[in-house]
């Protein structure tokens, strides 16, 4: 992601998730910090239809946003950005990956499972909308094998 994907991001960002969106400084404030933070875009011919989001302070990385418009679902695209934030997450010596989930999301739970997430606490009420957020993490260290969406 770069600066210039910022607005089609954001108005993606309000329109998946109206109730929870990301401000679009929040983008801005996370593409500024390239330290501890990387950003991805999926694309088609037109235009963005994915982005995805890393912080990473060792030994923790934490899938920040992940979101593929809902059109676009079922191909690939959230597996192929999970999968770089991963591979960003052990490039960055992270032991652990964590994320949060909304428990009204089915879809994204079982895509974390298949990448080898485990959940490991609930956060009651953590969405504005009162829904509670799954917290699901996936341990690296130690861990070589190849999840499903690891693969080329």
């Amino acid at each position: 992601m770069t600066l210039d994907d910022v607005p089609a991001v954001n108005a993606l960002e309000q329109q998946l998730f109206p109730v929870d969106a990301w401000p679009l400084q929040m983008f801005l404030d996370e593409l500024a910090q390239p330290e501890t933070r990387r950003y991805f875009v999926a694309e088609s011919e037109e235009g963005i239809v994915g982005y995805a989001g890393l912080m990473c302070i060792e030994p923790i990385a934490d899938v920040q946003t992940i979101a593929v418009v809902p059109g676009y679902e079922g191909r690939g695209i959230g597996s192929t950005l999970l999968t770089g934030l991963i591979d960003e997450a052990r490039r960055r010596n992270a032991a652990d990956v964590l994320l949060e989930v909304r428990a009204d999301n089915p879809r994204a739970q079982r895509l974390y499972l298949r990448f080898g997430f485990e959940q490991i606490h609930v956060r009651p009420r953590y969405y504005r909308d009162g829904v509670d957020a799954l917290i699901m993490r996936l341990q690296l260290t130690g861990d070589e094998e190849t999840h499903e969406g690891n693969q080329p």
